[in-house]
């Protein structure tokens, strides 16, 4: 296992080794010119980068590391709707009921365009509907029936209610008191997913370098954004490397860096169980999470094998024994996987931002970034990218109506603000303890 500590990265990724890769891209090594770059080779990125090139611009994409590296190949895989509870308040308490509806619309639609996508390029990425809500303990679960019926009066997405007398019908667990099934959702093969969006991409015509970290973006009518060998000259800039632009982005981006926090999140894939033994474990086999503020999520891969991940890090470093801590929630769930094997370990950063709400927006006229989508993202960065194109392109409103969306940076500047948040998080755990 390979562990990167200055980046809280754990190299021994399943989704990794269940993927063939074509050779690295050349890094921009010359000046060149584009009508748009864009900064990260992730799901917001390619989309951005593949709606823009549909529409007739010339696009240059610039990756630090591999297409794929950062959370849009290590996540859960799950396609879920909304921004979830606390991100959808958060939009609430600003906006107007109708301008809270159109932005769950926005939601809803990326959820469409996951499978649009797939069908369209022909992505082979194991998508599958279903998704659960658990509820851990009966207030946790009553909490969830409220939410789940907010759902449906307001924003008009029904949801199924799983009481307590046939959660087991769905979990093979004896942990949970209730659950909200969403057959709109679902889950997949991330970094397939992520890879075949780049293929696509470059079908349309995008040029994609990889192993080219910026370090500067040269604002003006027409920026100059800037690798250690090259540079490309641009109309507009979107930004969309999230905790990875530069030390989490202050270099790059230092207006709207401090709004966003890099936590860890990390994962374990059993050895391939039975097929009898998999379906048992979760019928239908649907994503899964509980509603605790640090959450475990679950779902079963295609090759039969349980993914679980959690026990997310706030420290801005990986926990010391991956295998053990994520073992020790698993078990809590499936105590009958006790003797399975763990071959794969793996994680890295995902971003939040302080209401978990999104944070897209313009710095001046012609560089845009994406960021905040605090779990979300498989779904709702794809659909960033698209709005992101459609406000270039001259129709923003979309767009702005996040970017209308009120922030806050953490607290406690460039050297406490993690500090400040694992505090707040010992907290957190705390209470979903007690």
């Amino acid at each position: 296992m390979l562990l990167t500590k200055e980046l809280g990265v754990v190299e021994n990724s399943y989704y990794e080794a269940s993927v063939t890769r074509r050779a690295p891209e050349g890094a921009l090594a010359e000046r060149t010119r584009a009508d748009v770059c864009v900064v990260g080779g992730g799901y917001a990125g390619l989309s951005a980068a593949l709606e823009l090139a549909d529409r007739g611009y010339d696009v240059v994409l610039l990756e630090a590391q591999r297409v794929g590296w950062g959370a849009s190949g290590r996540n859960g895989g799950q396609v879920i709707v909304g921004f979830g509870s606390d991100g959808e308040c958060a939009i609430e308490k600003q906006f107007s009921r109708e301008d809270a509806r159109r932005a769950w619309d926005v939601s809803v639609e990326g959820l469409h365009l996951v499978r649009e996508r797939i069908r369209r390029f022909g992505i082979e990425c194991e998508y599958r509907s279903g998704y659960l809500s658990l509820a851990v303990k009966p207030r946790k679960a009553q909490a969830l029936r409220r939410w789940m019926e907010h759902v449906d009066s307001a924003y008009g997405h029904p949801l199924r209610w799983i009481g307590p007398g046939e959660i087991g019908q769905w979990v093979a667990s004896d942990r949970f008191h209730g659950a909200a099934y969403d057959e709109a959702s679902g889950h997949l093969h991330p970094l397939k997913y992520c890879l075949g969006l780049a293929e696509a991409a470059r079908a349309c015509g995008v040029r994609i370098h990889e192993n080219s970290p910026v370090f500067v973006v040269e604002r003006g009518a027409r920026p100059l954004v800037k690798t250690a060998q090259g540079e490309c000259e641009c109309r507009f800039v979107v930004l969309g490397g999230n905790v990875y632009l530069g030390e989490y982005g202050d270099a790059i981006a230092p207006e709207v860096a401090a709004r966003i926090m890099p936590v860890g999140t990390y994962m374990i894939a059993t050895e391939p169980l039975a097929r009898e033994r998999a379906d048992a474990l979760m019928r239908g086999r649907p994503a899964a999470s509980d509603t605790n503020f640090v959450l475990d999520y679950f779902r079963i891969s295609a090759d039969d094998r349980l993914l679980f991940g959690g026990g997310d890090s706030y420290s801005a470093s990986a926990p010391r024994d991956i295998v053990a801590r994520i073992r020790s929630s698993m078990l809590k769930v499936f105590p009958q996987l006790a003797g399975v094997e763990i071959p794969y370990a793996w994680g890295g950063f995902v971003d939040i931002s302080m209401n978990k709400a999104p944070d897209f927006g313009r710095l001046g006229d012609n560089v845009y970034y994406l960021q905040g989508f605090s779990g979300h993202g498989l779904a709702l960065a794809g659909m960033a990218g698209k709005l992101v194109a459609l406000a270039i392109a001259g129709q923003a409103e979309r767009f702005d109506l996040f970017s209308r969306i009120r922030h806050h940076a953490f607290p406690g500047g460039a050297l406490m603000r993690t500090p400040a948040l694992v505090l707040g998080m010992m907290y957190y755990r705390l209470r979903d303890a007690l």
